[in-house]
């Protein structure tokens, strides 16, 4: 008997967080009015996700100073494990995980600066309800810090 109880709430526990998660599915665009956008750097203007089981696919799109875009895909799963690609010549190793209702996104993204190979270090929390999805990020590059809060709005 208690062998069924516990398996019963563990399938509605499993169910509930499955129905969290598919809130973030969609594709959300930066509300520049709710957001503190960097003048002087690349920012997540765009982001498209699709999250099936433990499959957590993205599409960001990073804006520049002057407009130009660049989009690249990416495909995680929600266990914390690491996965790897290579964005514009730059090896990025992200990792995500499923918290609460909350997605937690970690990376690690090697470059080239004036003083030769760098690496940008980001983590970010995401949350969302049917209508916006907030990401706060922390990013650590080149011995400094920065924090960013960024509201989306639902688009599709």
């Amino acid at each position: 008997m208690k062998r069924t109880i516990l398996s019963a709430a563990f399938i509605f526990f499993a169910i509930a967080l499955s129905a969290q998660l598919s809130d973030f599915n969609g594709t959300w665009k930066i509300n520049k009015e709710k957001s503190n956008i960097p003048t002087d750097q690349l920012y997540l203007s765009q982001i498209s996700v699709m999250i099936k089981g433990d499959s957590l696919l993205t599409t960001r799109t990073y804006t520049d100073p002057s407009y130009q875009e660049y989009p690249f895909a990416e495909n995680l799963t929600l266990d914390g494990k690491e996965a790897k690609i290579t964005i514009y010549d730059m090896p990025r190793v992200s990792k995500a995980d499923k918290a609460d209702g909350t997605i937690l996104i970690s990376s690690k993204t090697t470059y080239y600066g004036g003083s030769g190979e760098e690496t940008l270090v980001a983590t970010e929390t995401w949350k969302c309800d049917a209508t916006s999805l907030s990401i706060d990020q922390v990013i650590q590059m080149a011995g400094q810090e920065f924090k960013g809060a960024f509201v989306y709005d639902k688009v599709k």
